[in-house]
């Protein structure tokens, strides 16, 4: 319980009276009964003390040179009044403790202090040149505006290949972003070009021819005999005609695979069967073309005299059976960029971009849903790893 300023004060008056009261009778008393006297005297004239006797006080009373040490006395009290109250107020408050045998320590007072914020790079984090930076609001205007030609189509900005622009070069950051450009850069000197950081109409035909090159590249017809028919559940459209449910043996098991990965990957949120498989009900991932004969290529492109070579190809990687047009949003082979653009953000799509390559399967860049089977670029890359 905390004392009352007035509780120490009147505890100080008691220690300087005990001093007295000590002084007094220990020094004069046991000399003569006015010494003794005088001890009193001075006791009564300024502390009061209750044990004197009064007697001494009595006969004694008519001695005056005992005046002045009394007198003497109240100064000394009234100076030590001066001296100790102002530590007893400080705002109105107790600021002075007495020290006493069983007052406990004062607690150390430990500062808190804010945790000191590290600056400095990490390795994952390297120090960008500051070029990097002007290369990002470079590429944050290019990523709308940088004008191309692709199948005889012109081409405005680098928006809809984000997420595989951003797998080729290794990172997740957004092209206005500093760490993109630098990415970039390194991408760019190892294909031998400036490591400017910014994706101008150079590095992004680059970037497109290398793209390209990783695809099937050959439109061979498939035999009957590697032709396989699947199961109408693994289809968009599961009243598709099964000549239409065709694909190439090692193609199927591999997309099986695949399907079977990204199931297993929670962020996806797709619907099992419970077998391995899709839900009937589910849409992601089902295939919506694989392979198809020339004649049916060709009423493709008279439905779409419009779609011209980047659309519908005259001599196509379906022909094969190792293409697959493969769902992931949107509509389903819609090839307006608001549809891309659309598809190009979905989970299922980024999760391909990805983890298609680990099943063999190699994307066509400018539509989202056709993956082709390439097994010779899994070979390849186990070589070079070796």
């Amino acid at each position: 319980m905390k004392k009352s300023p007035l509780f120490n004060l009147k505890l100080y008056f008691l220690v300087f009276s005990e001093i007295l009261k000590r002084i007094s009778f220990n020094r004069f008393c046991d000399k003569s009964e006015r010494q003794v006297f005088r001890a009193s005297k001075i006791a009564a004239n300024t502390l009061d003390f209750p044990n004197i006797p009064e007697n001494v006080c009595t006969v004694m009373a008519s001695e005056k040179k005992y005046l002045l040490p009394a007198a003497l006395g109240a100064l000394l009290a009234a100076a030590l009044f001066y001296w100790v109250a102002p530590k007893f107020f400080v705002n109105g408050q107790n600021a002075s403790v007495i020290p006493t045998q069983s007052a406990q320590p004062t607690p150390k007072v430990v500062e808190h202090t804010r945790p000191r914020i590290v600056t400095e790079a990490t390795p994952s984090e390297p120090i960008l040149p500051p070029a990097m930076k002007m290369a990002a609001t470079q590429n944050a205007r290019l990523k709308y505006n940088l004008e191309w030609v692709f199948g005889n189509k012109r081409q405005r900005g680098w928006y809809i290949y984000v997420p595989l622009i951003q797998h080729t070069i290794g990172t997740e950051r957004a092209p206005e972003m500093p760490e993109f450009a630098f990415a970039l850069s390194r991408w760019q000197e190892q294909m031998g070009f400036a490591p400017t950081g910014m994706l101008d109409s150079e590095t992004l035909y680059s970037m497109v021819k290398w793209w390209q090159a990783r695809r099937l590249n050959s439109s061979v017809y498939a035999s009957p005999e590697s032709l396989l028919t699947v199961p109408a559940t693994d289809f968009y459209d599961p009243e598709r005609e099964a000549d239409l449910r065709r694909v190439e043996r090692e193609t199927y098991r591999a997309y099986k695979q695949m399907v079977a990965a990204a199931i297993v990957d929670k962020s996806l949120n797709l619907t099992s069967s419970g077998a391995g498989g899709l839900a009937a009900e589910e849409k992601f991932l089902k295939i919506i073309s694989s392979f198809r004969s020339r004649e049916y290529q060709d009423k493709l492109r008279r439905q779409s005299p419009g779609s011209g070579r980047a659309g519908l190809a005259v001599n196509s990687p379906h022909f094969t059976g190792r293409a697959l047009d493969i769902y992931v949003g949107g509509e389903p082979v819609e090839t307006k960029d608001y549809n891309r653009a659309f598809q190009t953000q979905t989970p299922v799509y980024k999760w391909l971009v990805k983890n298609a390559v680990r099943f063999g399967f190699y994307p066509y860049y400018y539509e989202p849903w056709h993956w082709e089977y390439v097994p010779q670029n899994l070979k390849s890359a186990d070589l070079q790893t070796q």
